[in-house]
């Protein structure tokens, strides 16, 4: 049997080729959108692939079942109540493919969606035991899948048949059997994922807390303490895997853009995100420019700022930056990319054109003002960042509340420092403040880590 995970850094997102040399044939599971990774091991191992099987309908990403139906003419195959759209073949439970040495079960485990499956993998030139699990989003390494993803409506429905998956269901098998799950550290699925891609059943049941719970109810109650962010982005990408994605080919063709022809897309309200660095950023941007740059949350901080249905325009450093982000937007469904600034900042610089720029305020620098001036500090990380360690003049106003629209109580002209762990996000708070009208506002640069590099205190929130 032939086995593969292939890892999206970032998104967290796990994807999957069973088959056999043999046999010639091969699954993939869970698919990203960019496929060319499955077929370049398909070319390289000999194999054809025959089965694209998603394990539930995606929220965090793009499927890529319909680019690998396009060149591969392989059948897609999901559980009977998801609600698609598209061409697909059913799959319930019992269902069981034999791909010569590897074979596969199908398990329905409802949870994270209604059509969530698992699917129990055999490698029978081995033995006749099952050898691993591909749990989906049921089960993660140190964690489970959220449930609330499909509606309120259905809330409390979804979450006993989680714990009915988890509990019940799962308990017919033995400790020894590997879990591979479909999402890793950097999902958004989930609240606590380990960096590790793979466990064991019996290691998931001794130390994954969710795991641990003697009854329903108090499984329940820490289940619907806490949900982790939803990005702008998720209810887009359920609709577009729900209807199957347009392939890439669909989408519109990348331009290099001259100043002037920019600047008219801009007039017609194009976004602009600009994914240099923060000092980049900082130096010389275009005004009204959003600082998204790269790093390995960028997609799912995209999808935190950015409105689905958007025309973007980019503004990148080479060719090569453009191609990486184009990529990292297709991943989570934002198609409509029209271009990005050819010779970048400089080009639209040397043209005559307005720049802005954001101070980018040092650690010294900052302690300093904050013993002599009524400079503000707005600490934009998340509660449990803010309740290990602050800054003592600081103010708490998580990201994700500025981009739900609260703004802060200063005077839009008073003097405000954004500051998060690393200058990252405070470039982010930054760029939206500035749209806002608050015309001083400043970002710590490198963020708490530089701040206490630099020797300077922290204190108790």
């Amino acid at each position: 049997m032939y086995f593969n995970q292939i890892a999206v850094p970032g998104l967290g997102c796990l994807s999957y080729v069973i088959g056999c040399p043999r046999a010639k044939a091969m699954a993939v599971v869970d698919p990203k959108r960019d496929v060319q990774d499955y077929l370049e091991i398909a070319r390289e191992e000999g194999m054809q692939i025959t089965h694209i099987i998603n394990t539930h309908v995606h929220a965090d990403h793009v499927s890529g079942d319909q680019e690998l139906r396009l060149a591969t003419g392989a059948d897609i195959y999901i559980h009977e109540s998801a609600p698609v759209e598209y061409k697909h073949k059913d799959l319930k439970e019992g269902d069981v493919f034999d791909l010569g040495a590897a074979k596969i079960e199908v398990l329905h485990t409802p949870g994270h969606t209604p059509n969530s499956i698992s699917l129990l993998v055999t490698d029978k030139a081995r033995s006749e035991e099952p050898e691993m699990l591909l749990t989906g989003d049921l089960l993660f390494v140190g964690d489970i899948g959220r449930p609330d993803l499909p509606g309120a409506e259905i809330l409390d429905e979804q979450v006993e048949n989680l714990y009915n998956s988890l509990y019940v269901k799962l308990a017919n098998y033995p400790d020894h059997l590997e879990v591979f799950p479909a999402h890793g550290e950097g999902s958004l699925c989930g609240r606590g994922m380990s960096a590790k891609k793979s466990s064991t059943l019996g290691y998931e049941r001794r130390a994954n807390p969710m795991l641990r719970f003697e009854s329903f109810e108090a499984f329940k109650k820490e289940v619907m303490s806490v949900f982790p962010a939803r990005p702008k982005s998720f209810s887009h990408i359920i609709q577009t895997n729900l209807k199957g994605a347009a392939t890439l080919d669909a989408c519109p063709m990348d331009k290099s853009l001259t100043p002037k022809q920019f600047e008219e897309m801009m007039n017609d309200g194009a976004v602009v995100i600009d994914a240099r660095d923060s000092a980049g950023f900082g130096g010389f941007h275009i005004p009204g420019s959003i600082n998204i740059g790269f790093e390995k949350q960028l997609a799912n901080w995209v999808g935190m700022v950015v409105d689905p249905s958007s025309e973007i325009l980019l503004v990148v450093d080479d060719r090569e930056d453009y191609d990486r982000m184009v990529t990292e937007l297709h991943r989570i469904g934002y198609d409509l990319i029209f271009g990005y600034l050819s010779g970048g900042i400089m080009a639209w610089l040397m043209s005559g054109r307005p720049v802005d720029q954001l101070e980018q305020i040092s650690p010294q620098q900052l302690s300093e003002r904050l013993e002599s001036s009524n400079i503000r500090v707005i600490d934009v990380r998340t509660p449990a960042e803010w309740e290990a360690g602050r800054i003592k003049w600081a103010k708490h106003l998580p990201l994700s509340d500025i981009l739900a629209g609260h703004l802060p109580e200063e005077e839009k002209d008073e003097e405000i420092v954004l500051q998060c762990g690393s200058g990252y996000r405070s470039n982010i708070a930054a760029s939206i403040l500035r749209q806002a009208g608050f015309s001083r506002a400043k970002s710590l640069a490198g963020g708490i880590f530089a701040w206490s590099n630099a020797g300077l205190q922290l204190v108790a929130a």
